[in-house]
């Protein structure tokens, strides 16, 4: 009975060593504003969400997933991206997929960030019937800060410059999300 003992005593302090040994981190999840470059000197503005997850792989930085979806219309001249080349309105849906580094302290209350994000971006739009779509290369850089309200979450605000290639044209976009932040 001792040697069942000794291997349970065993077997649940490296349970507890390999728990304890989890990464830190954090999931935010809330709104996001995309003011989309989509059409040379008109822009337009999409409303939707953002959600990212950070794991840390020291004490100043981690690795984040950031996924995010902006929805709204966009007036297009005639012949422009919009399929049916007519002149009017769009819907417009954009999809970003997004990988990098994150560097953040804490400083009392506030945990500041900055970031670089790559990865893809989606994008579909659709008038009259007719949709059409595209897929791009993205990137963004930008940070934010966390300020935190209650033990384990803190309230985010963030900006990003997400730069896109849809249609063959580059697009400049600025992107504000802010919500809620759970840490682990």
């Amino acid at each position: 009975m001792s040697r069942s003992a000794a291997f349970a005593l065993g077997f649940l302090l490296v349970a507890t060593s390999g728990f304890a040994q989890l990464p830190s981190g954090n999931v935010f999840v809330g709104y996001s504003y995309l003011s989309a470059d989509l059409v040379p000197g008109d822009r337009a503005n999409l409303n939707g969400w953002n959600a990212s997850v950070e794991g840390k792989v020291m004490p100043l930085l981690g690795i984040v997933a950031d996924f995010s979806g902006n929805y709204g219309s966009q007036n297009f001249p005639q012949f422009a991206a919009c399929p049916g080349g007519v002149l009017g309105s769009c819907s417009v849906h954009q999809e970003n997929f997004l990988f990098g580094p994150r560097l953040s302290i804490s400083v009392g209350k506030f945990r500041p960030f900055v970031h670089g994000l790559i990865g893809a971006s989606h994008i579909s739009e659709g008038a009259a019937g007719f949709s059409n779509t595209d897929n791009s290369f993205a990137d963004a850089l930008g940070g934010g800060v966390d300020y935190h309200l209650i033990p384990l979450i803190s309230w985010r605000v963030q900006v990003d410059a997400l730069q896109t290639r849809f249609f063959g044209a580059t697009q400049q976009n600025v992107r504000f999300s802010t919500g809620i932040t759970f840490h682990f």
